[in-house]
């Protein structure tokens, strides 16, 4: 992992070389409000590598030069140094000069407890008792991994979710608002103050689609007379405008086409002229207008749908820290596209239309203002933008949207730029790829778009169905065994999207997720079940682990291998964190566990005789179970302690 080696260099650079520093971002490898007052074994070691250099041959190294990687499986050793850029300074060749670092570290160094070179890499063996101190480090750590924000720290805030109020919330925005939730909850993890944003699409023309289907054809329908949530009832009037639209186009082309125009003709006549279609752009236009009746309406029925989502939002465990709505921010992007237009920075062509000149950048010319007046997306993100900085002090935005989007961004990061927004510059737009079903796409208006609710109800029946099987509810109370089908459920689903790089597009398959073996979600939390199970046994047998363990105990390899993987928690938040990745986290969290059971298949933890080497693996187990918790916590995904 090449992240992680630059983290100890940097470190060791801070550490030795008196280089300044924010060593808020090494806390696992720092000491941090007296709760991790070790520094980490390869910050140790590149320490000592340096002082030997200076012992040897006699010249400062700087701690870049110092490479530091985990030894490959086939040799003996945890850490290998590559010798190669010493080579100059030794003026011996790279065998005799690993030969003399590795007798220099054995002599010096605790920590190492043995070396052997191959050609010109050397292989260190790391004492139990240094691993052992790093767990110890890690055991005082409730939140090891994590970095606090201070009031002074960067204010990121994260735009996510989006929804149009046409229309519930489906399987595309299930995978939006667990990535900016992860997201959000990952950027906190690294030291940073971050505000959970949403913009919903209130207005347009889809919006007044779904209204003027409601008025035809619902007959007063509500969602407490129909049973059925907000968000639901108004996706089927946008279902029933669009059904009632193509029956309507269908029944003008037949008409056209009689009439002798061909098929493309007719078509874009019968679209142009439908009834249905005239009336909507005419309720746009009353709504524009501020028409009191449409407005009325259009508040009902949006607040119809609000309250839906909140529903979604809870079930999904997705929350905001403030919420914007496109009715009220494309009136403030008029305004600014206007003030930008009298500054010289957007022109006006003989139409009426605004637009911006981006040639000078590498693109095209972009429209701000169409000529009637009326704004378009664009208009609206630089007035939830205008919004959002005079709300709060934003260091740095970033924005969860699909790549559908990507050139949408590049053209907002510009235009903010030249408004003034000194984010604008360095907004960053999380790009990610569509979610498709094993049968294909989805489509909103043709009503194939697999609904939020129903998904999570699918995959909450499903895992108590799969745990019924497997027999574990068995001993549990009614509400516990549902409270674990949800968790289970749920974790199901946020972990098998997550897994997945975001920037790749992905096909969902419920089926696959509810796995209790492989990479998924139950895997994990049943692994942390079965930690928690031994962690009451030996509470109940009196045992208690202390805050310190003795260095005296001799440890496997298979044990100084988890005590290693259990470290790597802090440096794969903080690359995370960097890469915008929550599917580090999700497949780490993987490979932890799989150590795990590997470990607790090959060793006894309560029937181990020897005292003290049970408390240590009663220890281990604890940490391992720890870094699981909080790293699932990370995704939004919750880990039962029972299952």
């Amino acid at each position: 992992m090449q992240s992680v080696r630059m983290i100890f260099k940097r470190a060791a650079a801070i550490h030795v070389e008196g280089e300044k520093g924010d060593l808020t971002n090494l806390h696992y490898l720092c000491a941090q409000e007296n709760t991790f007052s070790i520094m980490n074994i390869e910050q140790k070691l590149v320490t000592s590598v340096i002082g030997g250099l200076k012992a040897l041959y006699g010249q400062d190294v700087p701690a870049a030069q110092v490479q530091l990687q985990k030894t490959k499986r086939e040799f003996e050793g945890h850490l290998t140094l590559v010798v190669f850029p010493f080579l100059r300074i030794s003026k011996k060749g790279p065998e005799q000069t690993a030969q003399e670092i590795g007798e220099y570290l054995l002599a010096n160094d605790p920590t190492v407890a043995a070396f052997n070179v191959i050609k010109g890499f050397l292989n260190l063996t790391i004492a139990s008792s240094a691993w052992i101190e790093l767990l110890n480090g890690i055991h005082a750590d409730a939140g090891y991994g994590i970095t606090p924000a201070t009031e002074h720290s960067p204010l990121v805030m994260i735009e996510y979710s989006s929804p149009n109020t046409n229309k519930p919330l489906h399987l595309g925005h299930v995978r939006n608002n667990l990535l900016g939730n992860a997201l959000a909850n990952i950027i906190a993890a690294n030291g940073n103050r971050v505000v959970k944003t949403n913009i919903v699409n209130d207005r347009g023309i889809h919006i007044c689609k779904s209204m003027l289907a409601w008025l035809k054809y619902g007959n007063g329908e509500t969602p407490e007379s129909s049973g059925k949530k907000g968000d639901h009832l108004i996706g089927d009037y946008y279902v029933a405008f669009d059904k009632h639209y193509k029956a309507e186009v269908k029944e003008l082309m037949a008409k056209f086409q009689a009439e002798g125009l061909n098929e493309e003709e007719a078509k874009a006549k019968a679209e142009a002229e439908s009834p249905l279609m005239k009336e909507a752009r005419e309720m746009l236009v009353k709504w524009e207008a501020g028409d009191p009746e449409v407005r009325a309406l259009w508040q009902k029925m949006n607040d119809w749908v609000y309250a839906g989502f909140d529903e979604t939002y809870k079930m999904m465990g997705v929350t905001f820290d403030k919420i914007y709505y496109e009715s009220n921010t494309y009136l403030e992007g008029k305004e600014k596209v206007m003030e930008g237009l009298e500054k010289g920075f957007f022109y006006r062509k003989e139409d009426g239309s605004v637009w911006a000149d981006l040639t000078g950048e590498g693109l095209d010319h972009k429209l701000l203002l169409r000529a009637d007046g009326t704004s378009v997306y664009m208009t609206q993100d630089i007035g939830t933008a205008k919004l959002r900085f005079a709300d709060y002090p934003i260091d740095k935005m970033i924005y969860v949207v699909g790549n559908e989007q990507n050139y949408h961004f590049q053209v907002l990061s510009i235009l903010l730029d030249k408004l003034g927004f000194e984010w604008g510059k360095g907004l960053v737009h999380f790009s990610y790829g569509m979610v498709e079903l094993p049968e294909g796409k989805m489509k909103s208006r043709e009503g194939t778009v697999v609904d939020a609710d129903d998904l999570m109800a699918e995959m909450i029946n499903t895992a108590k169905e799969t745990s019924g099987d497997l027999g574990k509810l068995d001993g549990l109370t009614k509400e516990e065994a549902e409270n674990i089908a949800r968790i289970v459920g749920l974790g199901a689903l946020k972990y098998f999207i997550l897994k997945v790089d975001a920037r790749k597009n992905m096909t969902f398959n419920p089926k696959e997720s509810i796995d209790f073996n492989g990479n998924t979600g139950p895997f994990i939390q049943y692994t942390y079940a079965r930690i928690q199970s031994v962690l009451r046994k030996a509470k109940e047998a009196g045992i208690i682990v202390p805050a310190q363990l003795p260095a005296g105990i001799s440890l496997s390899e298979k044990e100084e291998g988890l005590i290693q993987m259990v470290a790597d928690f802090a440096a794969v938040v903080k690359q995370a964190g960097e890469d915008y990745s929550p599917s580090l986290i999700a497949n780490y969290a993987y490979d932890l566990v799989k150590e795990y059971n590997q470990f607790y298949h090959d060793f006894s933890i309560l029937r181990e005789e020897n005292e003290a080497v049970k408390i240590f693996r009663l220890a281990l187990s604890e940490n391992v179970a720890k870094v699981v918790r909080l790293g699932m916590g990370l995704l939004g995904i919750e880990v039962p302690d029972r299952m």
